[in-house]
């Protein structure tokens, strides 16, 4: 049975319980999914050091190919990891860095 996405998750901690949403355990899954792969991790580092990029400029930093680096820009995206903003014909990439931030917190709080 699947769970409805208004349920709440409860994690037994020993001595405490912890309650989850289930929906933002469910995209905190996917986040953790999307970043699990050493290229995703790269592309994540690179717009680090550079808060803002094209596709162009990430395949060639990388030397990967086009497609390549576009479909895991599109996993990050999906994940909510990167976020686009365009701007004429070029589409900037940037880490979402709230989201980001969101995620952590979970994982910090699950790991307690």
């Amino acid at each position: 049975m699947r769970k409805q996405k208004n349920e709440t998750v409860v994690l037994d901690r020993g001595n405490r319980s912890v309650q989850l949403d289930y929906s933002e355990l469910r995209r905190a899954v996917l986040v953790l999914r999307a970043v699990n792969h050493k290229l995703r991790q790269s592309i994540i580092d690179l717009l680090e050091e550079t808060p803002q990029m094209t596709v162009t400029e990430i395949y060639i930093k990388l030397r990967l190919e086009q497609s390549v680096a576009s479909q895991h820009l599109a996993i990050l995206r999906k994940a909510g990891v990167v976020v686009t903003n365009r701007e004429g014909k070029y589409i900037y990439y940037s880490l979402d860095h709230e989201r980001i931030s969101q995620i952590s917190r979970l994982i910090e709080e699950l790991a307690q």
